[in-house]
């Protein structure tokens, strides 16, 4: 692991994204919360969460971090079709969190494929991108919108 004992303690935010895309039925499906599995959107938004805290647990040399908040939406979009991801964490410490975002992102996508499987197999996890990171000596990134 990176030694941060000489880093600053500083209020560190990250925000990042991704969707899963899929046909207009299973979204539909998704949308109704009468899948096989139960509520896929509640789901995925809880599983997200947990992820976000045990992202020490899954990537190693990740330092494990008291997080003090984390945010993820699960919004359907009948524009994709399929359902946008997006994670916000905050934490006052000496690292960032970037990769609780974008492992909270990744497993309420996976959650969602999980739970939706059954009805359909071709569905992509798309767009895991880290979307802005304030807080530490590099400061403010905002990634270019796409």
């Amino acid at each position: 692991m990176v030694d941060v004992t000489a880093k600053a303690i500083t209020a560190r935010v990250a925000v990042a994204e991704g969707h899963v895309l899929m046909q207009p039925g299973t979204l539909d499906l998704v949308r109704s919360g009468n899948a096989k599995k139960g509520d896929v959107l509640g789901a995925a938004r809880l599983a997200g969460i947990m992820a976000a805290k045990r992202a020490h647990e899954l990537i190693p040399l990740c330092h494990p971090l008291a997080l003090s908040q984390v945010e993820v939406d699960v919004v359907p979009d009948a524009k994709l079709p399929g359902v946008r991801v997006t994670a916000k964490v905050k934490v006052d410490g000496k690292t960032g969190v970037e990769m609780e975002a974008l492992t909270a992102v990744s497993v309420a996508c996976l959650t969602i494929y999980d739970m939706v499987k059954a009805v359909e197999r071709g569905m992509r996890i798309e767009g895991i991108r880290l979307v802005e990171k304030s807080g530490g000596k590099s400061g403010h990134f905002r990634a270019e919108v796409s």
